[in-house]
């Protein structure tokens, strides 16, 4: 239970911290939504994204960016699958496999991070600029690896294109109204996969060392990041209510649906984090650190402050 609001929260349900466990999670809601769905395509890519994530896919190097991790990307994905699950308990209705080459979107959607074998420079954010269309090229040639279709590819290009924040989804060339409203849930489901995370003002830290490795991003302390996070929320809000549709409205049906609980944990950890980031810019901006001590990440990251310093 969360200790300051009493309630459940999406981490009493799922191991977050659990590829595994998120996975099945996934894989119990589309054979919800889609009685005889075949998981093997889905299955596929989840394993050969954890592989690539830890350093067991060939030709590439284990993931070296802290916050656009795996975490980061099973965050999304569940948000992803809830939402389609929550549209489907509202009878919304998609394609079995276009909802499947939205979910192979998310999974596939930071793959421009990821550094190749013989790229030993640095860690993957260096590539934050050019992430869009370094993931592209991935999708691109993991799609013609695998022999997959190519409209397929082109549609799960697509959905990855809307996951960037200055996107106008309106403009990507979708062919049907179930397709431009899965574009909408992903784009969706990668904000609050993030922002919903229990760990993400710790993790916020680690996306300051890599927007750090960038030099043109314009915050010069972790302080500054952390400001900018409260701005950074709003837009996104703002983005989600009106570019995305609004389409984050069926968490709730899914919650209610899948577990019986009539509120959204998404929007409830949002609000959370919020509120406690808040709290930290206004009364810890001196000792904000040791007032973020979840998932053990603080010493995780001091241990990567001593190595880079050596």
């Amino acid at each position: 239970m969360d200790p300051i609001r009493n309630k459940l929260i999406l981490d009493d349900l799922i191991k977050m911290d659990f590829p595994q466990s998120v996975f099945e999670e996934v894989r119990n809601l589309l054979l919800l939504v889609y009685p005889d769905y075949d998981c093997t395509w889905i299955t596929k890519v989840f394993k050969d994204m954890v592989n690539l994530y830890g350093g067991n896919y060939p030709g590439y190097r284990q993931c070296t960016t802290p916050y656009h991790d795996l975490k980061h990307m099973t965050g999304g994905l569940l948000a992803l699958a809830s939402l389609i699950s929550g549209a489907h308990a509202s009878g919304v209705a998609f394609r079995e496999r276009h909802a499947t080459l939205a979910l192979i979107a998310v999974l596939l959607h930071e793959t421009g991070y990821i550094q190749r074998d013989d790229d030993t420079t640095g860690t993957g954010a260096k590539y934050t600029m050019v992430r869009l269309s370094r993931t592209l090229e991935f999708v691109d040639q993991y799609f013609n690896d695998n022999s997959y279709d190519a409209t397929d590819c082109e549609l799960c290009r697509n959905f990855i294109r809307c996951t960037d924040l200055d996107e106008n989804i309106e403009a990507v060339p979708f062919h049907s109204e179930g397709e431009a409203t899965l574009a909408k849930m992903v784009a969706t489901a990668d904000i609050i996969g993030q922002i919903a995370d229990r760990t993400y003002l710790e993790k916020l830290l680690f996306l300051f060392q890599e927007l750090s490795e960038v030099h043109v991003l314009g915050f010069k302390t972790e302080l500054d990041l952390l400001e900018n996070t409260l701005d950074s929320y709003l837009q996104a809000r703002n983005r989600m209510e009106n570019d995305l549709g609004n389409v984050k409205s069926y968490l709730l049906r899914h919650f209610m649906t899948r577990w019986e609980i009539d509120y959204d944990m998404y929007t409830d950890a949002i609000e959370n984090n919020i509120t406690y980031l808040s709290h930290l810019l206004e009364n810890h901006r001196n000792d904000y650190r040791e007032k973020l001590n979840r998932g053990g990440l603080l010493k995780r990251l001091t241990l990567l402050e001593e190595s880079g310093s050596d």
